[in-house]
Parts: C-alpha cells; sequence; structure tokens
C-alpha cells in the first residue's frame, strides 16, 4: 500500500499540540531506550518533531533522513533556532538507504511506512543495517476513521504490518499511543 508524499507546505501542521496529545514524545523516547552513544537514524524526520528531543538526549550525530529537501531544510531551521548541532541531513527514499551493515542502534519511521512503495526492500535493509541488539520503532496510522492523518485507503493496519515483519525475520511488540495512532518495538531475531 502506498499512500500519497505529505506535502512540505503543511508541516507546521506536523507541530500542533493535538499531536503532543496523540503521539507523546516522552514515551517515543522511553520506547527508544535511548544512550548518549547510540546511532539514531529518523526515516521520514519531516520537520524534526522526533529528530530534535533525540538530538538532545544523544552525544553522537542523529541520522535525519526524508525524501523531501524543503523538509530537510525546515528541520534545519528549527534546529538552529534551538541550537542543536548533532544532526547530520540526508535527502533519501527509504528504498535507498546508505547505511553500512549493523551500524544503527536505534531507527525510528514516523508516520511514513505508509507512504513506501517497497516495504520488503526497507525491511530487508533495516535487518541489515541494524544492529543485532538495535530496536527499530514504527509509528503510523492505525486503519480506523480519525480527525487527523492520512485518508483510510492510504493507512497500513497494525495487524498487517506486523505479520509482514514477522515474516522478515523480525521480533515484535504492537501497542497503540491512541486509538488512532499504534506503535511496534521491532528487534531482530536472535540467530
Amino acid at each position: 500500500m502506498t499512500g500519497h508524499l505529505f506535502e512540505h507546505h503543511k508541516a507546521s501542521k506536523l507541530l500542533d499540540p493535538k499531536r503532543q496529545a496523540i503521539v507523546p514524545v516522552d514515551k517515543v523516547l522511553e520506547m527508544l531506550q535511548l544512550k548518549p552513544d547510540d546511532i539514531v537514524a529518523d526515516l521520514g524526520c519531516g520537520n524534526g518533531y522526533l529528530t530534535l528531543p533525540i538530538a538532545r538526549k544523544v552525544e553522537t550525530n542523529v541520522q535525519a533522513v526524508d525524501l523531501q529537501q524543503e523538509m530537510l531544510e525546515y528541520l534545519k531551521h528549527r534546529a538552529g533556532e534551538e541550537d542543536i548541532d548533532n544532526i547530520v541531513y540526508e535527502k533519501s527514499s527509504l528504498e535507498y538507504l546508505s547505511f553500512n551493515k549493523k551500524t544503527l542502534d536505534k531507527v525510528v519511521s514516523a508516520f511514513v511506512l505508509h507512504e513506501v512503495p517497497d516495504l520488503i526492500k526497507v525491511f530487508q535493509d533495516l535487518h541489515d543495517m541494524l544492529k543485532d541488539d538495535g530496536i527499530w520503532l514504527i509509528l503510523d496510522w492505525e486503519a480506523v476513521e480519525s480527525e487527523m492523518g492520512p485518508p483510510m485507503e492510504e493507512r497500513l493496519a497494525s495487524e498487517d504490518l506486523d505479520r509482514q515483519l514477522t515474516s522478515a525475520g523480525f521480533t515484535t511488540t504492537v501497542g497503540h499511543l491512541h486509538t488512532s495512532v499504534y506503535y511496534i518495538v521491532v528487534r531482530k531475531n536472535a540467530c
């Protein structure tokens, strides 16, 4: 399932206080279990809703990846305003990530997988790029009607995504931050 790309000129909507109510940053950071030396990638970073808080928690450079240069520019502006300088900006789709094998401690992809045409490639690549004890945190819109988020036909149900991840060799824990927003904590299966 492939949804439309979020339009960069609507980026300020991503900072709406209503978003904090359904996607509490503190809860997301808690699920990531960040350590100061973690190598973290924020895939589909957008305006930096999660990138900036992550960058404050780690001493390494956060890898901010987005397909839209305008989103990266907006994030750079916000990072400058908040005096955050440990972010590396990379324009890329999720199907063409360029991280080396077993280099990422933590990965977050928030509200972006429903836009990706080739999820299987992303799963395979991240399976290689994550360290054996790494965590990939997925946040996305549940397949239920809600005030925010993409149209129903573009949503990827948590149970469907969970099944695909399990088939791709991951262990998952699924839950909900809100009735319309789910999380999946993804780990590589022990070999």
